[in-house]
């Protein structure tokens, strides 16, 4: 057998998919599992694909992007505050091409990232296939925000990066102006860089997102990384971007056109149109749907952060005196009804649920739920 990169021996399936799987592999199970909205893309984003097919924009896009794309993206972000250029924006496929080129851009083989716990897997994926290693920032005592004392004591001379992804997954918490002014100041002026992950930032409930990719102050060390997926419901057409000072733009740029060439054309042409698309009436069905869910689990008499953002609840079942993988695979076998278990998102003691299902899909899977509990 020939020896393969060894980096890539430690990696994982992911535990979303393999918890989907077993669901899909029992009868009748309420799946409660996948992050993925429910719509169907909007007919002004289909229609723009379709035009460009009719008018032949088939052919190699530029690395970067298209212009009409960029400029359209330039101008979406500098009018929610973040003043960008369209030569400080790449086109990629979705956001996690988007943050495996970020991050393959950036690190060096022994370098660290700072990961706030919990947190998306991905990143600790990307961060082992490159080489270097990721250091949990544990925020479950911490009301699930980031402390500065904490992060300073994460902080070493080997650290490159920390990410932020708010609102969260899995815990859907917003961060605070309180975190984020203790984390500019811990960052800011050293070698390290800030990755936003932004895909839920347009899904958030009640108030405005705080946001470090609007500091002008930190613009020379911040990478923006940014999807169509979960606010137009485009998950399928895999188109995201992300933003860099020009330094950085030079040289993911050339790292993204080794990955693809570049994203399909008219994927682009539809992606402009998306910008046009207001996400509100999708964002008024989650809410609505995620006050049905925390009302409900409050009826169970389960704790958990009030997500204010995107579509999950990390609901705390430590009180049932099992791991997580063992509490999800039970509830899927004895309840017919599937979370995800928070060891995958690296905080033991916790699931998370998704609410961008059906309100009917919802109400059979939180009425099983409530029945698997009192089994306990």
């Amino acid at each position: 057998m020939i020896p393969l990169n060894q980096n890539l021996s430690t990696l994982k399936r992911s535990a979303i998919r393999v918890y989907s799987n077993l669901a899909r592999e029992t009868p009748d199970c309420a799946m409660l599992t996948i992050g993925e909205p429910d719509f169907d893309t909007p007919e002004a984003i289909k229609a723009a694909a379709c035009a460009a097919l009719r008018d032949n924009q088939t052919h190699y896009a530029p690395n970067q992007g298209t212009l009409a794309l960029r400029k359209a993206v330039a101008e979406f972000e500098t009018s929610r505050g973040n003043a960008t250029k369209a030569d400080n924006v790449l086109i990629t496929i979705g956001a996690c091409h988007a943050l495996f080129t970020a991050l393959f851009g950036i690190l060096n083989p022994g370098e660290e990232i700072i990961v706030p716990t919990p947190g998306f897997g991905l990143y600790e994926t990307i961060a082992t296939i490159s080489g270097a290693k990721t250091v949990p920032l544990d925020v479950t005592k911490t009301n699930f925000q980031i402390t500065k004392e904490a992060l300073e004591a994460a902080i070493t001379d080997k650290t490159k990066a920390i990410i932020l992804n708010s609102p969260c997954n899995p815990t859907g918490v917003v961060f605070s102006e309180e975190s984020l002014a203790g984390i500019k100041e811990a960052i800011l002026g050293k070698p390290i860089f800030i990755i936003c992950d932004n895909v839920y930032n347009q899904l958030t409930y009640g108030k405005t997102c705080p946001d470090l990719s609007l500091d002008q102050d930190l613009k020379d060390q911040l990478i923006l990384c940014q999807s169509f997926s979960k606010p137009y419901a485009m998950t399928g057409w895999r188109v995201g971007y992300l933003t860099c000072p020009g330094y950085v733009m030079d040289r993911l740029l050339l790292l993204s056109a080794a990955e693809i060439t570049a994203v399909p054309t008219f994927l682009q042409e539809a992606a402009v149109t998306a910008l046009q698309t207001d996400p509100s009436p999708m964002r008024e069905t989650y809410r609505k749907r995620r006050e049905y869910v925390c009302t409900r689990l409050r009826e169970m008499g389960l704790r958990f952060p009030e997500p204010e953002g995107a579509f999950y609840v990390f609901v705390d079942i430590s009180k049932f005196g099992m791991d997580s993988g063992t509490f999800c695979t039970r509830m899927i076998k004895e309840g017919k009804v599937a979370a995800v278990p928070g060891a995958c998102f690296g905080a033991e003691g916790y699931i998370r649920l998704s609410y961008c299902y059906s309100d009917e899909e919802l109400k059979k899977g939180l009425d099983r739920m409530e029945a698997f509990l009192k089994m306990l």
